[in-house]
């Protein structure tokens, strides 16, 4: 029977004009129609009550239902059509496929959509240490890898015009792919006006990381029922770590390039406070997400996205962890070798970033806005009491 619906909506499509549903997309278009007849989860997130303003469900949807889900799991804790019943939905595993899916999808470009797919823990490690023997073996050309102290002046060991033609590419590149990617999406969900409001909100439901309480502010469930915020926690640690860092090199660049100050800087300078704040971050954030990757519920997500979700959480611990080291040893001997093995793991995160978990945070800002700018607009299904 669901082999002969399949076929049939299947043949709707194609006769329509409109874009036949995978095999997943199709599970979360089944899973959301039982949703919609129950509604008992319509307020635990966003994607419930977006859900309701539709009765049926295109790829355009369920790619925007999909990135706006939080995977907090409260849902499938709650459902009563949760396997083992017959009806088997799942909607934070239905939805987590999906969102794999999207990613390749709306890969720029597109033939790199299958890096998804191959972006596991061991390419994520093998590139960084790929990278970083890469510059060990170039500074051993030039010398010794162990020196005189250089009172951490960084730039004789690697020049400053060779580390910005070496990264200033791939940070291009990557910040191009992410946003071509987001673009297509954006216009594929169309979403109406985007007004200040809307953007003001999804903003502040992004940085606070609203839907990662459970829809009662509790959090989410991890091994088994019980609620925890602490992945929302990790979460922000990892995030805020990130953009501190980021912080760090901007206003290092604006030292050098508009004040002629070039590094090093003091520890009490403000580079370095803030890569220090960021960097302690970025290691607490994700080994705390990695050993909630480790023990979460096996239904809450997709097992095949696992190895990308620990390669992204593996880059970024050590490139805390090595930046750390050579911000406390680089008046030491080994300055080079930690500076090599820091810019290797740096430039292996962000030659990944397009095409690893980082994406899911771009996508879920853009269904987050989607969402702020709809539920502002009247439903167009004018059922009962709307």
């Amino acid at each position: 029977m669901q082999q002969l619906e399949a076929l049939t909506r299947e043949a709707r499509a194609l006769a329509s004009g409109e874009a036949v549903l995978t095999r997943y997309e199709s599970e979360v278009s089944r899973q959301l129609q039982i949703c919609n007849a129950c509604r008992y989860c319509e307020g635990f997130c966003a994607v419930f009550p977006a859900m309701t303003r539709r009765l049926e469900f295109g790829k355009a949807d369920i790619h925007y239902l999909a990135n706006l889900c939080h995977n907090c799991g409260a849902c499938l804790h709650a459902c009563q059509y949760a396997p083992p019943h017959e009806f088997a939905v799942n909607v934070p595993q239905a939805m987590a496929r999906v969102r794999g899916q999207s990613y390749a999808d709306y890969a720029w470009p597109p033939a790199l959509g299958a890096l998804y797919q191959r972006n596991g823990l061991t390419l994520s490690l093998a590139l960084a240490a790929g990278l970083a023997l890469f510059l060990l073996l170039a500074v051993a050309l030039q010398g010794t890898l162990l020196h005189a102290p250089l009172a951490g002046n960084f730039y004789a060991i690697f020049p400053h015009n060779l580390l910005v033609s070496m990264f200033a590419p791939v940070f291009i590149f990557a910040a191009l792919a992410l946003g071509l990617g987001v673009r297509k999406f954006w216009r594929e969900v169309s979403p109406g006006h985007v007004s200040g409001a809307a953007m003001a909100e999804a903003a502040s439901d992004s940085l606070r990381l609203k839907y990662l309480g459970g829809g009662h502010g509790e959090g989410c469930n991890e091994a088994d029922d019980a609620f925890t915020l602490w992945r929302r926690r990790f979460h922000h640690l990892t995030f805020y770590g990130f953009m501190l860092c980021f912080a760090a090199t901007c206003v290092a660049t604006l030292y050098h390039y508009l004040l002629k100050w070039p590094a090093p800087y003091s520890f009490n300078s403000v580079p370095v406070l803030l890569g220090s704040a960021g960097g302690i971050g970025l290691l607490i954030g994700p080994a705390g997400l990695l050993w909630l990757n480790l023990r979460r519920h096996p239904q809450h997500g997709d097992a095949a996205q696992q190895p990308m979700d620990r390669g992204f959480i593996a880059l970024l611990f050590f490139t805390s962890l090595s930046g750390l080291a050579l911000l406390l040893w680089r008046d030491s001997a080994a300055m080079a070798v930690l500076l090599a093995l820091h810019l290797g793991v740096v430039m292996a995160l962000f030659a990944t970033l397009p095409y690893g978990k980082f994406a899911h945070g771009v996508f879920r800002c853009a269904a987050l806005l989607k969402w702020a700018i709809e539920k502002r607009q009247p439903s167009r299904l004018k059922l009962g009491s709307d």
